[in-house]
């Protein structure tokens, strides 16, 4: 097995790199093989794709449950995997601090911090304490190595302020962040505009909403240096699972299709959440 902090030090080779690199997200050990065999240098963790393999929403499972799922996949693997640490598990700068070293004792090579509060009225963290937030994730990924993603949630979050988006990405390399993120954006020329603001690489979430025509191509041309997909390799296995289970038990048809669109939102509709239980 690749050691730990070669891992470390690969991942963090690939975004001094020129080019573009994907990381995708499998949802368990199984997929994460998968991925490695077809020859991807990186994957990355999905909140969401985990919550679905548990038959929960995104969000449910809890700081344990993410970083033990994250640290699976990390010993499946050879490659270097980076952990969705959604929001750090907690509002202050220490809980974010301790799910980051968390992660490191478990192997993961890098993690994401959100400013996601978690609150529909006030979804985002004001500038200060989130640049804090990520400023302690930092302090405590310093010595390993640990690759520390900074991700600003305006556009995931119902608050599409490209202006503000940039305020927060630049707050977050000042305090020290290895990579930016702001999943989303609303067009290539968004794109284009945050790529001038910042100085650090940024990792895109493709193909969704007004990035969805971009090619690997086109990002690359662009200066992005890290693709991930979220959830939607999780969410079209579970597609095709939902199409061809239904088919067994509507008509008990046994002519499963290889192929399958994604249904993730009627997948997640049919979640039952954790408070209901």
């Amino acid at each position: 097995m690749i050691d730990h902090a070669h891992k470390i030090r690969a991942f963090r080779a690939l975004h001094t790199r020129p080019g573009t690199f994907m990381a995708p997200n499998p949802w368990d050990p199984g997929s994460a093989r998968i991925l490695q065999g077809l020859g991807f240098a990186a994957l990355s963790t999905t909140s969401g794709g985990f919550a679905l393999s548990r038959g929960l929403r995104d969000g449910e499972p809890d700081r344990e449950a993410v970083l033990a799922h994250a640290a699976e996949i990390a010993a499946a693997t050879e490659v270097p995997v980076s952990a969705d640490l959604e929001a750090g598990f907690g509002p202050r700068p220490e809980d974010v601090a301790h799910t980051v070293s968390r992660a490191i004792e478990l192997g993961l090579a890098g993690g994401s911090i959100e400013d996601y509060t978690g609150e529909r009225e006030a979804p985002l963290y004001p500038i200060e304490l989130a640049a804090e937030r990520v400023r302690a994730a930092v302090e405590a990924a310093r010595a390993s190595g640990f690759v520390l993603t900074a991700r600003a949630e305006n556009f995931f979050r119902g608050r599409p302020d490209l202006a503000d988006t940039i305020r927060r990405l630049q707050a977050y390399q000042e305090a020290g962040a290895d990579v930016l993120f702001a999943p989303s954006l609303p067009s290539p020329e968004a794109l284009a505009t945050v790529l001038r603001e910042i100085d650090r690489p940024l990792s895109v979430l493709a193909g969704l909403g007004g990035l969805a025509q971009l090619t690997l191509a086109d990002y690359q041309a662009l200066g992005v240096r890290r693709l991930s997909i979220g959830g939607s390799l999780a969410s079209a296995a579970y597609g095709e699972l939902l199409r061809v289970a239904a088919g067994l038990a509507q008509h008990g048809r046994f002519d499963f299709v290889r192929d399958s669109a994604s249904q993730a939102r009627e997948l997640r509709s049919l979640l039952v959440p954790r408070s209901s239980l």
